[in-house]
């Protein structure tokens, strides 16, 4: 029987030859953070913490994955992959490149060099659904799609151009730290200190955390501040996350994934570095990755947009703040001269 040979066959045949790409992909990265899981491991938090620096025998940089030649940061599930290679394979490094671009920034990968596969999600609208949107009036519908590619460590190179993008310096150790502070003012999200426990209350829109005193090591607090705000991302006024579930339901432990890598993301961003992780709901995060395989890669999307989300404030913020002192700068000699 011959293949049809119009649009809509074509389409047919290459959704249906993707198919097991998209599935193994998934199925892949799944199967590797449960494995991490359930060995205590927790692929969200910062693996230049000191209990992995020793087991690699080294400090891994802080900071987010990032391209070495674009300087752009990774983001989602991705995150998590090059985290993840970097202390199974102990590179000092958070700076990535494609093989292409380590010849492009002058170098090349060392022979024998295994590679790293990140994935690439986006979605495309078949011609046939375009035509069919067209004679209906309705949306066409777009079908999701998932690439991999390969990207190797800077360390896996050997003759790169210097000017690369450079690691960041960590935060030094200290009870208050100024960026984290302007990041959770800039918010505008109702941020109020006290009682003893940690929440965010959706009816209220309110985030309330302990004081910083009643942390036993302080730079946990802000760990705890920045995981509350994640959650405060999901207001209907901000990113508009479902945040009606129940405690224990699959939901509830759905959006504590999200505000786990989401505080992680953002404490990698701002280069502090926290002790404490929360394992109280490793069980039913289990339970959730284990019979969907996209789960992972749609918290990650989702903590990724939150950190985003709290982070563009922050430059806003800062961008005013710098647009004011340019201003008196520029009055302040008028002021004399009158």
């Amino acid at each position: 029987m011959a293949h049809s040979t119009n649009g809509r066959g074509k389409i047919k045949r290459c959704a249906e030859n993707a198919k097991p790409e998209r599935i193994s992909l998934y199925d892949e990265v799944t199967a590797k953070i449960i494995a991490q899981l359930e060995e205590g491991r927790f692929p969200w938090v910062q693996p230049w913490a000191s209990d992995v620096a020793a087991a690699i025998g080294g400090e891994l940089a802080p900071g987010l994955p990032r391209n070495a030649l674009t300087a752009r940061c990774y983001s989602g599930v991705n995150i998590l992959i090059l985290w993840g290679a970097a202390v199974d394979r102990g590179y000092p490094s958070q700076s990535w490149l494609t093989f292409k671009q380590a010849l492009d920034a002058g170098g090349c990968i060392r022979k024998g060099e295994q590679g790293t596969t990140v994935v690439y999600a986006d979605r495309f609208t078949p011609e046939a659904e375009k035509e069919k949107a067209r004679e209906t009036g309705e949306d066409p519908k777009s079908i999701a799609f998932l690439k991999r590619f390969t990207v190797f460590n800077v360390s896996q190179c050997e003759g790169l151009r210097p000017g690369l993008a450079a690691e960041p310096a960590p935060l030094p150790e200290q009870q208050i730290v100024p960026v984290a502070e302007e990041v959770i003012a800039a918010s505008g999200v109702d941020f109020r200190i006290g009682g003893d426990k940690a929440f965010y209350m959706p009816s209220l829109n309110v985030v309330q955390v302990p004081p910083q005193p009643a942390f036993y090591e302080q730079v946990n607090y802000y760990r705890t501040c920045l995981h509350e705000l994640t959650h405060a991302t999901g207001h209907a006024s901000r990113l508009g996350r479902d945040l009606k579930n129940c405690f224990g339901s699959k939901d509830y432990a759905r959006e504590e994934l999200i505000a786990e890598m989401g505080s992680a993301f953002l404490c990698a961003a701002l280069g502090i570095v926290p002790t404490v992780r929360h394992a109280d709901y490793i069980g039913s995060w289990l339970e959730v990755l284990r019979e969907d395989n996209r789960a992972i890669f749609r918290a990650a999307g989702a903590a990724s947009k939150a950190a985003e989300w709290l982070l563009s404030r922050h430059r806003e913020a800062q961008g005013a703040v710098a647009g004011r002192e340019e201003l008196g700068k520029a009055v302040e000699p008028e002021r004399k001269a009158a």
